[in-house]
């Protein structure tokens, strides 16, 4: 019975993705990285941890293709490391432009002064351009922000047409998505401790409260606000998030292994099981 009862799970979830691909997804191309071949790929999630790496292989870092996210752009390390690509997968960054800390962000990228390329949700490319205020030196491309479940040989097909992807539940899903459409055949990924549930509480005023920290300081502002967002949430939907995300990351690497792409996760103590455990060092 168990195996009539996952096909129909699986079937279910194949129907409902292709009716979501066909009203939200559109072809995109994002062209491959010149160097994809010979050059892993770094990608720099906002843990923590970040704040060690970038102390101990700041200068492998500036040698090496990074791709930043979120709010990197705000922290004076971004200038140094110049990241090659960017990822900005939340809506919050074109529907609050009146958060302060959304504000610093397109100033930072206004004055972005390498070549970068920075991919945002399709549905929102324009939006996108309009903010950057015409920096020449950063195109906007994009990818499609729609997650799609089933069987095994329908979310590669999806994913390798690049119309979907796992259900992109935080930015560091569609970041490695972007990095094997890219080409690259070894993705590092560094500061991605996703150690929230460590940090997880309920206080006796039945209110959730996590902990998340970056590698940066938060302003006040940015504290505040997820605070109050954190709020609006029960502690069953929050775990459920949490499972959405670590389930997508296997997701990704089963995909990565049918293309014989090698994903690192070099962040320690890191709460992702997905990936093989390594270290940026072993780039030198």
């Amino acid at each position: 019975m168990k195996r009539v009862s996952d096909f129909a799970a699986d079937l279910g979830s194949t129907l409902k993705s292709i009716v979501k691909i066909a009203l939200q997804s559109r072809p995109v191309t994002v062209g491959k990285a010149v160097d994809a071949a010979d050059m892993p790929l770094v990608i720099l999630a906002n843990g923590p941890s970040l704040r060690q790496t970038i102390t101990d292989h700041g200068a492998l870092l500036e040698s090496l293709p990074t791709l930043a996210v979120n709010f990197a752009a705000n922290a004076p390390e971004f200038t140094q490391l110049k990241p090659r690509y960017y990822v900005l997968a939340d809506p919050h960054f074109v529907n609050a432009t009146d958060d302060p800390n959304v504000k610093l962000l397109f100033d930072n990228l206004r004055k972005v002064t390498w070549p970068m390329r920075l991919f945002v949700d399709r549905r929102y490319r324009r939006r996108f351009v309009s903010l950057l205020g015409g920096n020449a030196n950063i195109s906007v491309e994009t990818f499609n922000a729609v997650g799609a479940e089933g069987f095994a040989w329908f979310e590669r097909l999806a994913y390798r047409s690049r119309l979907a992807m796992p259900r992109p539940r935080n930015v560091l899903i569609p970041s490695i998505m972007i990095g094997i459409m890219l080409g690259y055949r070894r993705i590092f990924i560094c500061g991605a401790d996703h150690s929230w549930m460590r940090d997880l509480r309920v206080t006796d005023d039945n209110e959730v409260v996590s902990g998340m920290s970056h590698f940066y300081k938060e302003s006040s502002a940015e504290v505040s606000r997820s605070r109050n967002e954190y709020r609006s949430y029960r502690l069953h939907d929050i775990i459920r998030s949490y499972y959405v995300a670590f389930l997508s990351y296997h997701k990704i690497r089963r995909f990565a292994d049918s293309l014989g792409v090698e994903i690192i996760n070099a962040t320690p103590g890191s709460y992702i099981d997905a990936f093989k455990r390594g270290s940026l060092a072993e780039q030198k």
